[in-house]
């Protein structure tokens, strides 16, 4: 099985997958959404099956509802650990989020309360999920718009405490740090402080929008995978970059699906700036006189 190299990546999606399996190009992993997959057979799987003889891929879930008070849903599992036996992926992962109640699905990934009740049910959720499937996955941070008045901790603390109780790995999603930190007034390097480094398996970057349209101060911000990334966003990689080291970072973008060499140029940025954390990372500190 390959593992995720550390460069940048891109969300592989429908409209592209023709062109990138007929011109094959320089890009070092993609990543696909779990359940586009979980039909038995048919074009898109046999196209995927196609991606993965070429390309390391990762299975990037977003129906799993790891967050719900419902009881986990066996079988999104089985199909999930169906998919994963047959791809053999690099990576898989999920949302720390809920998104069905009651057994009603919501179109949203929805933040948790940042309880010890939550910390401890989704703990136990994941480590769940991963004895079904047989590995270890990742949980992705998501963007939010409103807050629990009662949280018992900040969110970075209950993301760090579930990846040491479930012994998960995280996704880190720098775009949807800055939109949080921008809609709720928090420091997102304050958020980057309390990240254990060795938990990253993998980082993603996207586009966001404002509430109006516009770029204002008082805006919110909309995490809509639908722009390139922004200046802010880029910088603040860079800051997560000095403090991790270089990792795996997709380029997510769901919505306004660009042309296949857009996606690839944002893809660009990002590794170079992973070659020069790494270069920095390889210089030595001190020259020495001869």
């Amino acid at each position: 099985m390959r593992k995720l190299p550390a460069q940048a990546g891109i969300g592989l999606r429908a409209p592209h997958t023709r062109e990138v399996l007929a011109s094959q190009p320089d890009i070092a992993w993609l990543e696909v959404h779990s359940e586009n997959y979980f039909i038995p057979g048919g074009e898109a799987l046999r196209m995927l099956e196609a991606v993965r003889e070429r390309y390391p891929v990762s299975l990037h879930g977003v129906g799993l509802s790891l967050g719900s008070s419902d009881p986990l849903n066996l079988g999104h599992l089985r199909k999930l650990k169906a998919l994963v036996e047959r791809i053999q992926p690099a990576a898989v992962s999920e949302h720390l989020c809920w998104s069905s109640i009651g057994g009603n699905f919501l179109n949203d990934l929805l933040p948790l309360p940042y309880s010890e009740e939550a910390l401890v049910s989704v703990s136990q959720r994941i480590r769940q999920t991963q004895d079904f499937l047989g590995r270890r996955i990742m949980v992705e941070n998501v963007s939010s718009y409103v807050r629990f008045s009662d949280a018992a901790m900040p969110e970075w603390e209950f993301l760090a405490e579930v990846a040491r109780r479930s012994d998960c790995d995280i996704l880190l999603d720098v775009n949807n740090i800055f939109v949080s930190a921008s809609n709720h007034g928090f420091s997102a390097l304050d958020y980057l402080s309390a990240i254990p480094g060795e938990r990253i398996g993998e980082i993603h970057l996207a586009g966001y929008e404002t509430d109006t349209g516009e770029p204002a101060d008082e805006d919110f911000l909309v995490d809509t995978h639908s722009r390139p990334v922004s200046e802010p966003v880029w910088a603040l990689y860079e800051e997560a970059l000095q403090r991790f080291g270089p990792k795996p970072t997709l380029i997510e973008w769901d919505n306004d699906i660009p042309t296949l060499s857009v996606l690839l140029a944002e893809a660009r940025k990002a590794q170079k700036l992973l070659a020069g954390c790494l270069a920095s990372r390889l210089t030595p500190k001190h020259a020495h006189a001869g």
